[in-house]
């Protein structure tokens, strides 16, 4: 059967990423704080790219059991 843990995993990562790169610019308060923002829109394009390839993942597994369980009938 597939396995879907590997491509869950990658959403949970992502999501986490994405929390503590939203988490370090929301907490933007006193111009002494130091945020590298180029750095933090670097980490929220790479979240937005492991969610776009674990989804497209999760889309294939998807669509191969549909079609297996077709041929099985």
């Amino acid at each position: 059967m597939i396995d879907f843990s590997t491509p869950l995993a990658g959403l949970d990562r992502a999501t986490t990423s994405l929390n503590q790169t939203a988490s370090r610019i929301a907490n933007i308060s006193t111009p002494g704080d130091t945020v590298d923002l180029s750095a933090e829109v670097v980490n929220l394009i790479q979240a937005r790219n492991s969610f776009e390839s674990n989804t497209k993942v999760l889309q294939t597994e998807d669509e191969m059991t549909k079609s297996l369980f077709s041929i099985i009938g």
